[in-house]
């Protein structure tokens, strides 16, 4: 009898104890709920219920027009629509293999020990938190057809000028090379992935007599694998909501050439004041952006290698 009572009091200890452990859990996670309620989740809702209506900043009326705005993008109503979308995805498949390609490269010479590696390091994460506004204005003038310094320097060599900026066909590729300014913190990353990878692995590299090349395809790029997703993940999503360059540099031109698809998205929202319609365009975005993710993480399940999991 009595070792029946003493069960039961352990039991009812341990239940006070779990009702205790989940009041704390639910009190220390509320503020993150709460701001993802806030934040997140309640303005999505927001939109998606706008993107459904004919709002308008300056209209007092409100009119229910259901999938009609999706219909207008789809259909080829709106031509802008498609433009933007083509500027869009030409930018990022220029930009995500560049950033990559680069950000890693760049960071297997910081990773060498060599002098003054630090300085090194610190010199090309900078860039990245130079302000905006003040990295448009030097490349402006860096890449003015008549007076910039790259033409400048293009025509002392004797080499081919361009019209940068100001050319329909070199406006984008443009843009992507003034927002390889700012790949220090993609490069750190990838500093932080090659730190993590053990000595010894490449020591045994050498023992078999293997070089550079075997250690770099062999142990290098198949255990930063993980942060090769993480930074692809990342520029993806960055890529497909560039705005600053479009909104600073070109105002979507020439001839609408980099006519952005988020600065498209802020000008029917802002300019136009078309917030019903730009509602919907923002969840055609976030549609878009979910679907590239998707793969991207569905692929790397043949082609990234966790250390312990195996491919």
């Amino acid at each position: 009898m009595k070792t029946s009572v003493n069960t039961v009091t352990v039991r009812h200890k341990s239940n006070i104890r779990e009702r205790k452990a989940l009041w704390y859990g639910i009190l220390f996670t509320a503020p993150a709920v709460l701001g993802f309620i806030l934040f997140t989740a309640g303005p999505m809702i927001a939109s998606f219920v706008l993107g459904l209506t004919d709002y308008s900043v300056f209209r007092d009326d409100i009119n229910f027009v259901g999938f009609d705005h999706f219909k207008t993008m789809f259909s080829g109503q709106d031509d802008l629509f498609y433009k933007s979308l083509s500027a869009t995805f030409y930018f990022v498949i220029l930009r995500v293999p560049a950033v990559i390609i680069i950000s890693f490269g760049i960071a297997l010479l910081l990773n060498m020990n060599i002098k003054a590696r630090a300085l090194f390091r610190t010199i090309i994460y900078l860039p990245s938190i130079v302000p905006a506004v003040a990295s448009a204005m030097i490349w402006l003038w860096l890449l003015n057809p008549d007076l910039g310094l790259v033409n400048t320097i293009l025509e002392w060599l004797n080499l081919p000028t361009s019209n940068w900026l100001f050319g329909e066909e070199s406006v984008i590729p443009s843009i992507v090379l003034t927002t390889l300014w700012g790949i220090g913190g993609t490069v750190i990353i990838f500093l932080a992935g090659l730190s993590g990878i053990p000595k010894s692995y490449y020591e045994a590299i050498e023992v078999d007599g293997g070089g550079w090349f075997r250690k770099l395809f062999t142990i290098t790029i198949p255990m930063v694998t993980p942060t090769i997703f993480f930074n692809t993940i990342m520029t993806i999503i960055g890529s497909f909501q560039v705005f600053n360059e479009a909104y600073i540099l070109t105002q979507g031109g020439p001839n609408n050439k980099s006519l952005f698809y988020v600065f498209y998205l802020w000008r029917t929202a802002f300019s136009n004041t078309e917030m019903g319609y730009a509602s919907a365009l923002a969840w055609v975005l976030f549609v878009i952006i979910l679907f590239f993710t998707f793969i991207v993480f569905r692929s790397s399940k043949t082609w990234v290698y966790y250390e312990g999991e195996g491919r």
